[in-house]
């Protein structure tokens, strides 16, 4: 039987963000309804190709195909704050079954930060030596914990590797409850709002543990 493991983020208004507001009631209106405001980019979320202008594919034009698909999920809790993920860190059994279009978890612990400082601030993140690993081996999916793959406060940095990352690679950011996994091989679906023209958006991830 497949077990289905939800990886993301519970949007409160406690995010930055996001908010939730009360829009109609079911004793005056009829119905409860809320208003929703967010940042494209809080909570778990996907980027576009737009996000950094690497071109001008957008949210909305994303296939969906680039959505599903078999993943890989890599301890690297070791690496820790402020670390650097390299290619030498995904283990030689992974790259030695890994194929072009299989994608790319990483465990790094980082979401129990959520909402404090460091989760932002000191953040693991991905080296360049992997981004460019993900684009040379058509990696479909790359999903870390952090809000980011790269230093937000490092301005250099965060360009290039989102420039490299998007010539090819879906990024997802903020998931969460990757400890509940018990394989590192699931299937992974990743579903953003389809946002016309968008730079990027909230997302509904969920791993499928099953023989793949």
């Amino acid at each position: 039987m497949s077990r289905i493991i939800d990886l993301t983020l519970t949007f409160t208004n406690s995010f930055t963000g996001f908010s939730k507001a009360p829009s109609k009631t079911l004793d005056a209106d009829g119905w409860n309804a809320s208003t929703l405001t967010f940042y494209s980019h809080c909570g778990t979320h996907m980027d576009a190709p737009i996000h950094f202008n690497v071109s001008e594919q957008t949210i909305d034009n994303i296939p969906v195909t680039d959505f599903v698909g078999r993943a890989w999920v890599i301890d690297v809790r070791s690496v820790g704050a402020r670390g650097l993920i390299h290619p030498e860190d995904i283990p030689q059994n992974i790259k030695d079954a890994f194929v072009p279009g299989d994608s790319l978890v990483f465990w790094t612990d980082w979401s129990q930060y959520v909402n404090t400082p460091k989760y932002r601030d000191e953040l693991p993140r991905i080296s360049e030596s992997l981004a460019i690993w993900c684009v040379d081996n058509k990696v479909k999916m790359l999903g870390v914990e952090p809000p980011s793959v790269a230093d937000v406060n490092n301005l250099d940095e965060v360009t290039k590797i989102h420039q490299i990352l998007l010539q090819g690679v879906v990024i997802i950011e903020g998931l969460t409850n990757l400890e509940a996994l018990e394989t590192n091989c699931v299937e992974l679906i990743a579903l953003p709002l389809k946002i016309k023209e968008g730079d990027g958006a909230p997302a509904r991830v969920i791993a499928i543990e099953r023989n793949l």
